[in-house]
């Protein structure tokens, strides 16, 4: 077995002859340079350049130096279902030799340093929904299927059989990665799907969300679609979201303890104590998480929707937690883990993860007891981007999270959202489709 470490190996065993070295940036722009497997231990040794201004919304100015995008040798993965000897690996940007602070993956990994200080693994599972789109001969977007017409089409097989290439090629690039995909179905609205993967840790998790929507998207385009991961393409529709189930492990082995489960519950969910001062401190923390977690002004319309014509929108309003009930911001679906139902498709996923586990970690350090579960009696979620990035600025543990590798990344990132939200308030349908396709 070849040593995950070791970049070069990797590349000539698994006959690898170009390599995306990848990162992306505040908005989860996947951004990436084409390096021929030549110059691997180059790439290995000293990473590749960017010109950091141009990458996006990562905090750079054009006068700065390069942003250095230094591997991740066990982020490897081989991708020759997209074009053959092509491979892609996630990168940590650098400036001047220093993990340069406005980068998501950083922000993540200097999160994690506190879980694991506490000798805690956070794992994470992803649901990745999407849409599945073409234009019409007027030039519309619309279902990529023209049969998916069904008011309540989840989960129909005909739907599912009429996107098999699209979805078995999916599956089957999951699988050859060793992701171990185990379900891929129809969602609520027309055009709209989900391929499950199994979870991981929270970093490897987060580059697989990445590696999953690049796969989605290119796979898409080879059958002439576009997918899209935007929170609420319609108005009618159901939007897509970025469910997160989150658990708690003492140690690094699979095997060890499980911190969450616990036989003896009272309020028979099957959570520990440990569990439910999880559970609150992402509820106390819940304004100030959703400025990270449902980050575009198209996010409020998701969660601010009224009805679907499937009869519901599946996003919540209120931070409410409750059992196996879909309707909950958490949702406990059993004892060894939770599930954050507030995460929308346009979030980073690195940035997520980290807000999210910082503020469960929150509610532990402090023993927060969120209360009886189904307690609807709370402040509403903030209905607009600009409140939600408000909350933000006012909590200052999500807030650090954010500048937890450096100081200033949450001003700078609480301006782009600003920024966002007045310039794109205002503009519905069509429109707003096309915005958002470029980064969703």
């Amino acid at each position: 077995m070849v040593d995950r470490g070791d970049l070069v190996e990797l590349v000539e065993q698994t006959g690898t002859r170009y390599l995306l070295a990848m990162f992306v940036d505040l908005r989860g722009k996947l951004c990436a340079k084409l390096v021929p497997a030549a110059s691997t231990k180059a790439l290995a040794a000293e990473g590749v350049g960017f010109a950091g201004f141009a990458v996006g919304a990562i905090g750079q100015q054009p006068s700065d130096p390069d942003l250095v995008a230094m591997p991740d040798p066990a982020s490897f993965a081989p991708v020759p279902f997209v074009r053959p000897g092509l491979a892609v690996v996630h990168c940590d940007p650098y400036v001047n030799g220093e993990p340069w602070p406005y980068a998501p993956r950083v922000i993540l990994k200097s999160a994690l340093q506190k879980s694991t200080a506490r000798g805690l693994t956070p794992y994470v599972g992803a649901e990745i929904e999407y849409f599945l789109l073409r234009r019409d001969e007027l030039g519309r977007l619309q279902p990529a299927d023209g049969r998916d017409v069904a008011a309540q089409p989840c989960y129909d097989a005909r739907g599912v059989t009429r996107m098999l290439d699209h979805l078995t090629a999916v599956s089957e690039a999951m699988n050859s990665l060793g992701w171990s995909n185990y379900a891929n179905d129809h969602e609520d609205a027309n055009g709209q799907f989900e391929q499950n993967f199994q979870y991981a840790d929270a970093l490897t998790t987060a580059d697989r969300v990445i590696t999953g929507r690049y796969l989605i998207s290119v796979l898409a385009e080879q059958r002439e679609m576009t997918a899209t991961f935007m929170a609420k393409p319609f108005t009618d529709r159901t939007g897509s979201g970025l469910h997160l189930h989150l658990s708690l492990r003492r140690g690094n082995d699979v095997g060890e303890e499980l911190i969450f489960p616990a036989a003896d519950d009272p309020r028979g969910l099957g959570l520990s104590v440990t569990g439910y001062s999880f559970v609150g401190g992402i509820l106390d923390h819940a304004a100030a998480l959703q400025a990270v977690i449902a980050p575009t002004v198209n996010s409020y319309k998701r969660t601010g929707a009224a009805a679907s014509t499937s009869g519901a929108t599946w996003a919540p309003r209120v931070p409410s937690y409750g059992g196996n009930d879909r309707m909950h911001y958490i949702r406990i679906p059993d004892e060894q883990r939770i599930e954050l139902r507030g995460p929308d498709g346009s979030a980073n996923p690195y940035l997520a993860m980290a807000a999210a586990i910082a503020a469960g970690l929150d509610g532990v350090d402090r023993s927060l007891d969120p209360g009886e579960p189904g307690d609807q009696d709370r402040d509403p979620l903030p209905p607009t981007l600009l409140h939600a990035v408000e909350a933000l600025e006012a909590d200052p543990l999500i807030s650090g999270v954010l500048d937890a590798a450096g100081p200033g990344v949450t001003a700078y990132f609480a301006r782009l959202q600003r920024e966002e939200f007045w310039q794109w308030h205002h503009q519905v349908g069509e429109w707003e489709i096309n915005r958002y396709l470029q980064a969703f």
